[in-house]
């Protein structure tokens, strides 16, 4: 069973940046398809970015593109999320998600449902 932790939330200030990292147990990482993805007060759930298993292909929701990045080290075994130019429209509570590759394809890497893993969540707040 892969557990996922995440760390980094916290509260900053619009224009700011955070980094969120994420590292999976229990199971084998480079295996694992690896995202990230946030929910607002109110809001439904949101894919925000994913990365394959070698590191060389990312993708990423409309909203933060530009300003997110996502990166993994399989070496590690952790992944991460830079975030920079944050905006008050960023805030929301953050999760890690994780996904065997061999039931992802580039159609489904950006959906809730093709992760079987979720860590807990990490808070991220950003004030105007």
């Amino acid at each position: 069973q892969v557990r996922l932790v995440e760390s980094g939330g916290g509260l900053v200030q619009g224009g700011g940046s955070l980094r969120l990292s994420c590292a999976p147990s229990g199971g084998t990482f480079s295996d694992l398809v690896m995202g990230w993805f946030r929910r607002a007060p109110g809001k439904e759930r949101e894919f925000v970015a994913a990365i394959d298993v070698r590191g060389s292909d990312t993708w990423y929701g409309d909203s933060v593109k530009g300003r997110f990045t996502i990166s993994r080290d399989n070496a590690k075994g952790t992944v991460s999320l830079q975030m920079n130019s944050l905006k008050p429209e960023d805030t929301a509570d953050y999760y890690c998600a994780g996904a065997e590759s061999y039931r992802t394809t580039t159609a489904t890497v950006t959906t809730a449902w093709n992760y079987g893993y979720w860590g807990q969540g990490t808070q991220v707040t950003v004030s105007s």
